[in-house]
C-alpha cells in the first residue's frame, strides 16, 4: 500500500481543545502516565473546514441530519412541485438514514449522513424521473462524489445501502501530550456592567479546566486507495494532487476552535516529518514518548529529539523503507508538500 505518514510535535498553551461529557479537557493513560488528549474526530473537523477554505472546488462535503431541505429545493428545480418535492425528499430520507420521527420544526434524519451537492443534485434528478426513493439512490455512482474528496478522505458508513459506504483513506490517531499532563482548575468572574459602584461582588462566578502540552499528532493518507475508480480515481493526477496537498496543508494547520475566543491555542507545529512509502502499513511513533518527557528546557525540543531517534531506531531494526522524507522546518511548507505530491499519480 503507497501511503503518505505525517509526524507532528505541536505545543499548545492553556487551552481546552477537546473536552468530554464532564466539560474537562480530554486525558488518557498512556506509558503509565496521565496525558492530554485531543479526539482524531476532533481534530478532523477542524482539518475539514480548513480544506473547504483551501480548496472549496473539491471540498464541498457536508455531514448533517438536514438533508431533506435542500433535497427538496433539488427536487423543486427538477420539476417537481412542493408537495411532492418535499414528500419525495422525506422518501429519499427516509430510505437513506431513517426519519426521526420526533423531528417537528425541520424534517430531521435520525443520523448523520455525508453528501456531495452533486449527488444531492443526481438523487434529486433520478427521483424526478422514476419516482422512486430506492432507484434514485441507487443512480448514485462514484463520480458523483468528484466535488467531495472530504467523504473519500474521510469516509462516510450508510448502514442501509453498503454500496453508498466509503472507507476512509485517512487515518489518524488521537493526539497525545508527550509528558505527563494534570488538568488545572480557574476560577473566574464576571462584573456586572449596571450594578451600582457601591454594591459589592461579582455579577457570576465559575470555574472551568485547562492544560497546556506538547501534543504528538499523526496522520496517514492510503495514496493508492485515492487512485482508485471508487474514490478520487475519477479525477486528474493533478486534481488527485491539490486533494493531497490540500489535506497535507489543513492537516498540519488545523487547530480545534474549542475556547478559541477565551483561551486560543492557534498555533502552528514546531516539527513535521513526511514519509512517503511504496509498501507496508502507516506507522506511529508514539512510543517515543511511552516514557513521558521529564526536563525543565521545555517540551517540544526533547520531543523532536526523540521522535527523529525513534524513527531511526525503527527503520535499523524493522528495515522501513520510504521514498521520501521531508521535514519542516528543515524545508518549507511548499516545498515540503511539492516533494510529497511529486509521488502522487
Amino acid at each position: 500500500m503507497k501511503h503518505l505518514e505525517l509526524h507532528i510535535i505541536q505545543s499548545v498553551p492553556v487551552s481546552c481543545l477537546n473536552r468530554d461529557d464532564l466539560n474537562s479537557p480530554k486525558t488518557a493513560v498512556f506509558g503509565g502516565a496521565q496525558r492530554a488528549r485531543v479526539s482524531s474526530q476532533s481534530w478532523k473537523r477542524a482539518i475539514r473546514e480548513m480544506a473547504k477554505e483551501i480548496a472549496p472546488d473539491l471540498f464541498q462535503g457536508e455531514r448533517t441530519r438536514l438533508m431533506h431541505a435542500p433535497l427538496a429545493k433539488a427536487m423543486e428545480d427538477a420539476g417537481l412541485s412542493a408537495d411532492e418535492a418535499s414528500d419525495g425528499a422525506k422518501s429519499i430520507v427516509d430510505a437513506l438514514v431513517k426519519v426521526d420521527a420526533k423531528s417537528k420544526d425541520k424534517v430531521k434524519s435520525t443520523t448523520l449522513y455525508f453528501l456531495s451537492p452533486l449527488e444531492l443534485e443526481t438523487i434529486a434528478r433520478k427521483f424526478a424521473e422514476e419516482k422512486d426513493a430506492k432507484k434514485a439512490i441507487k443512480g448514485i455512482k462514484p463520480e458523483h462524489l468528484s466535488d467531495a474528496a472530504d467523504i473519500s478522505l474521510f469516509g462516510r458508513m450508510v448502514a442501509s445501502d453498503h454500496s453508498l459506504t466509503v472507507e476512509a483513506a485517512s487515518m489518524f490517531s488521537h493526539a497525545l501530550s508527550t509528558h505527563k499532563v494534570d488538568n488545572e482548575i480557574d476560577f473566574f468572574s464576571a462584573v456586572d456592567d449596571l450594578q451600582p459602584a457601591e454594591e459589592s461582588g461579582a455579577g457570576m462566578t465559575s470555574t472551568l479546566e485547562f492544560n497546556s502540552a506538547t501534543y504528538y499528532r499523526f496522520a496517514a493518507l492510503n495514496l493508492d486507495m485515492l487512485a482508485d475508480a471508487d474514490h478520487l480515481g475519477i479525477l486528474s493526477a493533478d486534481e488527485r494532487k491539490k486533494v493531497v496537498a490540500t489535506f497535507i496543508e489543513a492537516t498540519i494547520k488545523a487547530v480545534p476552535g474549542a475556547r478559541k475566543n477565551s483561551m486560543n491555542g492557534n498555533t502552528l507545529p514546531c516539527y513535521v516529518l513526511g514519509i512517503v512509502r511504496e509498501k507496508g502499513h502507516p506507522i506511529q511513533l508514539i512510543n517515543a514518548f511511552e516514557s513521558p518527557v521529564r526536563t525543565s528546557q521545555g517540551y517540544a525540543a526533547k520531543s523532536v529529539e526523540l521522535l527523529q531517534d525513534e524513527y531511526s531506531r525503527l527503520k535499523d531494526t524493522w528495515g522501513l523503507e520510504a521514498v521520501a522524507e521531508v521535514a519542516i522546518p528543515e524545508v518549507k511548507l511548499h516545498d515540503f508538500i511539492d516533494k510529497v505530491t511529486s509521488h502522487v499519480h
